[in-house]
């Protein structure tokens, strides 16, 4: 437990270097103005309103019957309310007034001191939506399923306590630089009505949403930033002591009601119905498209199929002629397919992206963003595809990982529409699983995830460097020719450079984000010319299929500004 509460404390610090930290850092500047004590009323309002926030969201939501953003909107009352207070004389005398008339004539002196700082952290504590690791990810599961232990309160006081302190850093220096310089000390005034109008434009832009599109927005202008900052929590022993927490060694979950855990081990066979439990609620709080936001409560008295998906997979893209041939075939017999979004790389986190592929796809189906993983991590999953098939009383009955057994998931779907009272008629009409015939595994290009590099020994990590091909790379290996930058989950070029690669397959794809337009990418294999392509969009490309799979030879010559990430094959 200790070892958990110490790393999640270490998370807690390095979030300032995040993207998350981005739309509320001027509500935390706010901080370096008022009383000296002011600072530690926002750090300490921080970390109870997010502590208690965190862990009895879903057990405040239930018992006020209220929606999850009635809570944030009242934050986004009260920072606006404090910005009119430091801009508006009137409004600030009136402040002074009340907080006198409550009992803390200091207070009223000083209305931005320790009280008024409580305020506006437990304001902040409200609006901020972390970038969390696995570790806070997992007790955010347990917290929306209403089993929150001494263990999650110990994890998430640690994660709280170790944001608080740069927290606190970046407010005490700020008061410093306003204490040394004298023409800042001499215009208090002004900068405090500063402050204020940013305060103003900052819960304005939270409540418009305005601060997850920035998020978005920086991500998609610096993809890595903030990437890597808890790798530590992917740690062999960090996973056994989340296991162990949950009671479970084996990487399992155990849900209510479950008479066998979810897991590989216990995966059943040939269509035939178990019962897994109780579904975790749908606790992503991600952008939703063609639905409006819904729980599993919206959804009783309908089979569920939960799909978890990201769109540059190919395994993934080839699932959807079924799901959509399921979903045409029984959605008016009560069928509802939810489709859950967990992006693999960064510009899988872009909205616009999604729906861009969505629509590529014919997706009409609901489908919600877990940028976060947080429903990934109620379901304990570690695949894509995913397919998790649910009852209409809301209890997981069967579960497929990966592509094929597309009759027997169909075989699901219609006898949990006859256990619900409807008799499907018609059956879907999708064409025939041909299997893979691949013998390459998927080949990631960043440095975090590489295999088969042939210049591994040479490998500069987030340096550019010119790199030779050698020899003739076999099945599975890859190599460089010319000036590569090799990054945590990619290898960039700037310019003209070449990739080899040996495979064996009878299809073999890219995901390819291009940086600049313009670029072109030439395709041979076994040095024959098969075609150029030039990316313009982030995502999945087809290079070449063949009618049958035999070991072959892949040469790239990319011309451009273009990150590579991985292949797959088929």
């Amino acid at each position: 437990m200790m070892v958990l509460a110490f790393f999640a404390f270490l998370s807690g610090i390095v979030t300032i270097l995040s993207p998350c930290i981005l739309p509320v850092l001027p509500i935390v500047l706010s901080g370096s103005i008022g009383g000296k004590s002011r600072p530690l009323g926002v750090v300490a309002g921080f970390v109870i309103s997010f502590s208690l926030f965190t862990l009895l969201l879903s057990s405040l939501v239930q018992a006020l019957k209220v929606p999850p953003d009635a809570l944030r909107i009242v934050a986004v009352i009260v920072i606006l309310s404090f910005g009119a207070v430091l801009v508006v004389p009137q409004l600030q005398q009136r402040f002074e007034r009340l907080v006198s008339r409550a009992g803390s004539r200091k207070q009223g002196r000083q209305h931005s001191g320790f009280g008024g700082g409580l305020m506006v952290g437990g304001s902040l504590g409200l609006l901020w939506t972390p970038c969390v690791g696995p570790i806070m990810a997992s007790v955010i599961s347990l917290a929306v399923s209403q089993q929150v232990d001494g263990g999650s309160v110990v994890i998430v006081l640690a994660y709280s306590a170790g944001t608080a302190v740069p927290m606190f850093g970046v407010m005490l220096g700020g008061r410093r630089l306003l204490n040394r310089v004298p023409k800042l000390v001499a215009n208090t005034g002004r900068i405090q009505r500063i402050f204020g109008i940013v305060m103003i434009v900052a819960g304005i832009s939270i409540a418009m949403g305005a601060d997850r599109r920035f998020q978005t927005m920086v991500l998609d202008v610096f993809p890595d930033y903030g990437s890597g900052l808890t790798f530590f929590e992917d740690a062999a022993f960090i996973r056994r002591e989340l296991d162990s927490r949950s009671g479970n060694r084996n990487g399992n979950t155990e849900t209510e009601g479950a008479s066998k855990p979810l897991s590989l081990e216990n995966r059943p066979e040939k269509g035939i119905l178990e019962n897994f439990g109780n579904a975790p609620e749908i606790v992503t709080q991600g952008e939703w498209f063609n639905s409006r936001p819904l729980k599993m409560e919206d959804l009783r008295g309908k089979v569920v199929l939960v799909d978890f998906w990201t769109y540059s997979c190919v395994n993934c893209v080839r699932t959807m002629p079924y799901l959509r041939a399921w979903y045409e075939a029984y959605a008016d017999q009560g069928f509802e397919i939810i489709g859950v979004h967990s992006p693999e790389f960064a510009f899988e986190r872009d909205p616009e992206n999604v729906a861009r592929a969505m629509k590529d796809l014919s997706i009409r189906w609901p489908v919600v963003l877990d940028n976060d993983f947080r429903q990934w991590r109620a379901y304990n999953n570690r695949y894509w595809p995913a397919h998790f098939f649910i009852d209409a009383e809301g209890v997981i009955r069967y579960f497929h990982f990966g592509e094929g057994e597309y009759e027997n998931s169909e075989k699901v779907i219609r006898s949990l529409l006859a256990e619900a009272g409807k008799t499907p008629e018609k059956t879907a009409e999708a064409s025939a699983w041909e299997g893979l015939h691949s013998r390459t595994a998927e080949t990631y290009l960043g440095y975090r995830r590489a295999e088969g590099f042939l210049s591994e020994a040479l490998l500069k990590r987030n340096e550019p460097m010119g790199y030779s091909i050698d020899r003739v790379p076999e099945n599975g290996e890859w190599a460089l020719e010319g000036e590569w930058l090799i990054r945590a989950d990619s290898i960039q070029i700037s310019g003209q450079g070449a990739i080899e690669l040996g495979f064996y397959s009878k299809e073999i794809y890219v995901v390819i984000e291009p940086l600049t337009r313009g670029g072109r990418v030439r395709v041979s294999v076994d040095a024959d010319e098969k075609t150029v392509i030039e990316p313009a969009e982030s995502g999945l490309y087809r290079l070449a299929g063949f009618d049958e799979a035999e070991e072959r030879l892949l040469r790239l010559e990319a011309d451009g500004d273009f990150r590579f990430y991985a292949f797959t094959f088929g």
